[in-house]
């Protein structure tokens, strides 16, 4: 199993591991390396250990080891093994050796007990070790534990929940199977359902990985750094890999202060002497040091008669101040200052908000651009309250923050959230604060030109450029998957244009070849670079030359690169160019023209390429005219040695000058003839000319013309002593075989020259692309029809981007087959090749482009292919995409099945289908069938996902099972007229009977509907009346298998309005009234009356009272001589009644003047003790849903409400939330957990008396 690749591989197969050992015994280390013959040292609290008796030190090949003799306190200290740049640490822990009277008398008091742990650390109980084990103990790192295995998932070991005080650090690990894996999984770390960590990483949190070669497991861990009481809740773990999946929560409890010790209290106070006595110094230091070792002491020891199991702190908080003395004394306490401080600090206890009802959320999460609401509850409407960003007071500017306030909510809104609202924020009200964080999430930044291929040689420069869709974004530029930054030589250098980003190197060198890759949030681009060594091809080389005195000697060379420059040299030394020598430089063509060629000129010249070592040389001969005494007739003859070639044949290469002195003598000047031969007849194209130095010239390719021009691109010049054949830009049409004929009185001569006129080759037809796969294709060619007169001697191959205009060449050297390979390409992207011919004259022009085409691979197999259904005749098959698509895309799947031993597939359906679950019908019961499906796209089929055993086509019984929604199991409230769609989930098989009940009769209503299927069934009643409610049964039945529900349906409407309203007494400002309930509740019980008053000139009702439960009242507050109109409305749930009960006749209230004596009353007492009317009923809840405890009370005055679970005070809890309203008491559960089982008990006190009830609850994990 390959390693991450992040992480450095360790010279080491074996690593030592931290020991054990006691003193005056022995530790042995053991280290394995990679290969033998190592030098390795080791080290002891960083200085190199030598070879003495007390460090013996061994190697026999790759096994390496450090013995320690004699052990002593001192060497309880780090060691390391150092083999080549690897280094490991480990430690040896020493000990003191074990007594053999270790063992505490059971008769000891927990005092005494401690006191002996000081002086005899062994005391747990055990006998003591051998002597052999003490002379040499066995180091602990030979014995490996094996990690437990997860039966279920990926994970070896799952994140455990944690516990960390305010500014303390804690580490969540999970250890994840690496044996059976082929690569690295995936792991992502959250909080709560949606906060992903990974972007989160930072001073306060770290993730690291690594991978454990010897137990063949990846170790993933989450480092909290310096914690807040904010990073407290749920988190969750999610790793994944090609075909598996796993998941697993845990939670983190963040503490104020570290939670108290585990310590008797009175053993920490008490003094303590030499003799075991109780008195003396009290030793703070001794308990620090021996701490944890007190309390395994505490846990484990036996409690004795003599000190009875008794919780002091207990004691002490109930007790008042003046009790402290006599306790301390009274359970061996002496320290009471120190005793007074502690319960100080456990006396302090969160107080509860008074300000708010309900805080803010300790996060929250918006995308950039997108508003955000932050919303509180107080508890005074008419609080003053303030918003705080980053300690500094929000102020009202524009439309970006917008304050609201709406009856004890308050909402702070934050419009086009940008990079700069990342910040925390508080909300104040007085001296109390509710803290919350914001986090804004950038959108991705996607790319929208990505990067083209490059191909360059070594030294040029080379700048990629990809374009974002948002500007100012930042990228990431990487190199083979590193990371690129601006280097001490800048050989790397990042602009930004808008939305354009570039990637510059200005002198790249060869190893600069790699793939380049720009990154963003949301993509990612790739492109090659290739970088070629300069090559320096000569297309046309100089050549000698023979030239006579006063005429111009032109040396030409041709290269393959017209940006590469050169020098000349005459003899070594460099030509300086003056008005009669000229060096000129045009493309590919470089030329070395001297006038007036002189003998001094007669030299070896050369031409040298600026850059490269290599250089091209030729002579230069002058001349010399000899005059010597001929006699006055000497027939004429022609001299061809002049040029230094064979005379049959001249080669000269398509485009440049021919020039062909033909040296002749006689007396006299002969005349000359050119005639052009042709090869399948003995006709000729001829010219006959005198001495006329101007000579005749004529168009070889046109048949019975002379020869008497001397310009024109096919000419003759004749001179005294030779004549000269010069063709410019040659072409195919001038190759041939020329004689040329000198006459005069004296005889003739003749001589036959062949020409030969050579080119680069046709281009070739357009390449073929044969085979198509995920990122190569196979290329075929024909060769050029014409091979330009010389062999062609290889291809070259170039591709480019559909979109683009860049050309990339593919091989360096000359292809010599008709087809290739080409690699490299990237999936989805649209290609073009064509292909150059090359032969000694040079390259061809390029060939036609190739048809378009796109390099594709077929889709992976569908994953998750499972059965989800079987009937008689029927099977319904479910599966998922394949995870690898491709850029082909999807163009379905098809669907087979074959019978158990047999290979011939049939398939299920006709065509494609685009859905990933298909049901098959019409299939023969009892048959076992193998099932497959594969995924289609443009590059052909995907392989088969197979079920791996034979599926029986027959129906599986399925017991009954009716899946009650939650909220059916409370009565279910409508009102007259509304619709009413109750959908009950059942599961059986095969499809079960369903039958509907009312009181006991079957429903047969014709206003209700009722419609069932396979897997539910539905009660539909349009317009709901009052004779509807009642209880519903619900059956779903299968043979002699049953099952049951019950539904309770209540429709309820406004109530009438009461009765009987009259008055019952007048007297000053006060009327007293009274009425009956109304004789129509509307079917719910009836919650208050509204009581309302109307001057009888006005007739204006105003409303004196609403929510008013009794059936009588006081109005009061009159004016005096007005005559008033009373009437009552009635309230349920659903609303005030639609009509009121008015008073007959009005009421006059008596001007003043009129003295009432009010009645004396013996005041009555109202105080009653607290009574539970309704209690608290067991309950049985499902884990993860919100539970409530309820029951009803009464008491006056108002009683004070405590509610406990197994006897421990709930109120500080937040996963707890107590309501009273109206005399109900509520309990409400948060989210609970097994955990939270138990007795629950509800405690109400005032002035009269206290009560209490209690109830059980248990949570049950859901099925």
């Amino acid at each position: 199993m390959p390693e991450p690749s992040k992480k450095a591989v360790s010279a080491f197969t074996k690593k030592p591991k931290t020991t054990e050992a006691t003193t005056g015994g022995s530790a042995i280390f053991e280290a394995e390396t990679e290969k033998a013959g190592i030098k390795v040292k080791w080290q002891r609290a960083g200085a190199e250990i030598t070879e003495s008796k007390k460090y013996i030190i061994k190697s026999e090949g790759n096994k390496h080891s450090l013995t320690i003799n004699n052990i002593e306190k001192d060497d309880d200290v780090t060691y390391a093994v150092i083999a080549g740049s690897s280094k490991v640490k480990f430690e040896l822990k020493v000990k003191e050796p074990e007594k053999s009277e270790a063992v505490l008398p059971t008769e000891a008091s927990s005092a005494s007990a401690v006191l002996d742990a000081e002086s005899a650390p062994a005391v747990t109980g055990s006998p003591p070790p051998p002597t052999d084990s003490i002379q040499k103990s066995v180091p602990t790192s030979e014995i490996q534990p094996e990690l437990p295995l997860d039966p279920i998932g990926l994970f070896v070991t799952r994140p455990q929940d944690g516990e960390v005080s305010v500014g303390g650090n804690i580490t969540f690990t999970a250890i994840v199977a690496g044996a059976s894996l082929l690569k690295k999984p995936s792991v992502k770390w959250f909080k709560g359902k949606w906060m992903d960590l990974g972007n989160k990483v930072g001073t306060h949190l770290q993730l690291h990985d690594h991978y454990d070669r010897n137990n063949k497991v990846y170790v993933f861990e989450m480092q909290i750094i310096d914690a807040k009481m904010t990073y407290a809740g749920g988190y969750r773990c999610e790793v994944s890999t090609k075909d598996k999946f796993d998941s697993c929560n845990f939670n983190l409890i963040v503490n104020e202060t570290p939670a108290a010790g585990d310590m008797d209290i009175r053993t920490t106070f008490r003094r303590v002497a030499e003799g075991h006595e109780e008195g003396g110094e009290l030793n703070f230091s001794a308990l620090l040091k021996k701490s944890s070792f007190l309390r395994s002491v505490n846990r484990t020891e036996t409690k004795t008669e003599s000190q009875p199991s008794v919780d002091v702190w207990e004691i002490l908080r109930n007790a008042p101040p003046s009790e402290y003395e006599k306790i301390a004394f009274q359970y061996g306490i002496t320290d009471l200052r120190g005793l007074l401080k502690r319960l100080k600090r456990m006396k302090k206890e969160e107080k509860k908000s008074t300000a708010f009802l309900k805080k803010l959320d300790p996060a929250y999460q918006v995308d950039k651009g997108q508003k955000i609401k932050f919303t509180v509850d107080v508890a005074n409407p008419d609080a003053d309250v303030k918003w705080l960003k980053n300690g500094q007071e929000i102020q009202v500017s524009g439309s970006k923050y917008i304050f609201e306030a709406v009856g004890n909510k308050r909402i702070l809104t934050i419009n086009h959230c940008s990079l700069a609202d990342d910040a925390a924020y508080q909300c104040v009200i007085g001296e109390e604060k509710s803290f919350t964080e914001l986090f804004v999430r950038e959108p991705p930044v996607l790319i929208i030109h990505p990067l083209e291929d490059q191909m360059v040689m070594v030294g040029e420069r080379v700048e990629f450029e990809c374009e974002v869709s948002e500007e100012g974004a930042t990228v990431k530029w990487q190199k083979d998957g590193t990371e690129l930054t601006r280097e001490a030589a800048f050989k790397y250098r990042f602009k930004k244009d808008g939305k354009k980003h570039y990637l510059i190197i200005n002198e790249s060198t060869k190893e600069d070849s790699g793939h380049y890759s720009v990154k963003t949030n949301g993509g990612e681009s790739v492109a090659e670079l290739f970088v070629q060594e300069k090559k320096l091809e000569v297309y046309q080389s100089i050549a000698d030359l023979t030239v006579k005195a006063r005429d111009q000697a032109v040396f030409k060379c041709e290269v393959s690169d017209e940006n590469v420059k050169g020098i000349w040299l005459k003899n070594g030394k460099e030509v300086i160019p003056n008005e009669r020598i000229k060096i000129s430089h045009i493309g590919r063509i470089h030329k070395l023209t001297i006038d007036d060629v002189t003998p001094e000129d007669e030299a070896d010249y050369s031409f040298i390429p600026e850059g490269f070592a290599y250089n091209v040389s030729a002579k230069l001969q002058f001349l010399e005219i000899k005059i010597d005494f001929v006699p006055r007739e000497e027939p004429p003859k022609i001299h061809l040695d002049c040029m230094g070639q064979s005379p049959d044949t001249i080669v000269v290469v398509a485009g440049n000058k021919l020039r062909l002195d033909v040296p002749i003598s006689g007396d006299p000047i002969p005349s000359v003839i050119w005639q052009k031969v042709k090869k399948n007849s003995d006709s000729v194209q001829s010219s006959d000319d005198s001495r006329n130095p101007t000579g005749t010239s004529s168009d070889l390719s046109n048949e019975n013309k002379l020869l008497s021009e001397s310009e024109g691109r096919v000419r003759v010049e004749m001179h005294e002593d030779h004549c000269v054949f010069i063709i410019e830009g040659a072409e195919k049409q001038d190759e041939g075989v020329y004689r040329v004929t000198v006459k005069n009185p004296a005889g003739e001569d003749k001589a036959d020259i062949t020409v030969k006129v050579i080119d680069v080759p046709d281009p070739p037809e357009a390449p073929k692309i044969l085979n198509i796969g995920e990122d190569y294709c196979s290329v075929e060619w024909q060769p050029p029809s014409f091979d330009g007169g010389q062999p062609v001697l290889g291809y070259i191959l170039e591709r480019k981007k559909k979109k683009s205009y860049r050309w990339m060449r593919l091989n360096f050297d000359l292809l010599k087959e008709l087809s290739y390979e080409a690699k490299r390409m990237i999936e989805g992207v649209v290609y073009e090749m064509r292909v150059y011919a090359v032969n000694s004259i040079g390259m061809s022009r390029p060939s036609l482009p190739s048809a378009p085409f796109m390099p594709i691979a077929p889709p992976s197999e569908p994953t998750h292919f499972t059965v989800e259904d079987v009937s008689d005749s029927t099977i319904t098959l479910k599966w998922r995409p394949p995870e690898r698509i491709g850029a082909g895309g999807l163009d379905g799947y098809i669907v087979e099945y074959c019978k158990e031993r047999s290979t011939d597939w049939i398939p299920a359906i006709y065509g494609l289908t685009e859905r990933t679950s298909i049901l098959i019908k019409d299939l023969v019961t009892g048959d076992k069938l193998y099932f497959r499906v594969k995924a289609i796209n443009l590059a052909g089929e995907s392989e088969p996902a197979i079920t791996k055993e034979p599926i029986t086509i027959r129906e599986i019984v399925q017991r009954p099972k009716i899946w009650l929604p939650r909220y059916l199991r409370q009565t279910l409230m409508k009102k007259v007229g509304e619709t009413i769609n109750i959908v009950i989930p059942f599961q059986g098989k095969p499809r079960p009977r369903v039958t509907w009940m009312k009181g006991g009769q079957a429903l047969e209503s014709k206003d209700v509907g009722i419609r069932n299927s396979n897997t539910d069934t539905i009660l539909f009643i349009r317009k709901a009346e009052r004779h509807h409610s009642g209880t519903y049964e619900v059956a779903v039945q299968i043979e002699n298998m049953e099952d049951k529900v019950t539904i309770t349906i209540q429709i309820a409407d406004k109530p009438g309005p009461p009765q009987n309203v009259k008055i019952v007494d007048v007297w000053g400002f006060n009327v007293a009234l009274e009425w009956t309930p109304p004789q129509d509740d509307g079917n719910a019980q009836i919650l208050g009356y509204t009581i309302q008053k109307a001057d009888k000139k006005t007739m204006e009702w105003y409303t004196v009272s609403d929510h008013y439960r009794r059936t009588n009242c006081v109005v009061s507050d009159l004016i005096m001589g007005n005559e008033y109109y009373f009437r009552v409305f009635s309230e349920n749930s659903w609303g005030l009644s639609e009509t009121a009960a008015t008073t007959k006749t009005p009421v006059y209230i008596q001007k003043t003047g009129t003295i009432y004596k009010p009645p004396s009353y013996k005041e009555y007492d109202f105080s009653e003790p607290p009574k539970f009317t309704h209690p608290l009923a067991n309950r049985s809840v499902i884990a993860g849903y919100n539970a409530t405890l309820s029951c009803a009370l009464r008491g006056i005055p108002k009683p004070k409400i405590f509610w406990y679970k197994n006897k421990v005070d709930l109120s500080g809890d937040a996963k707890y939330r107590m309501f009273s309203k109206q005399g109900v008491l509520t309990l409400e559960i948060r989210k609970p957990t097994p955990f939270d089982s138990g007795c629950y008990t509800c405690k109400a006190v005032n002035d009269s008396g206290e009560a209490e009830i209690e109830c059980r609850l248990d949570v049950r994990a859901p099925q």
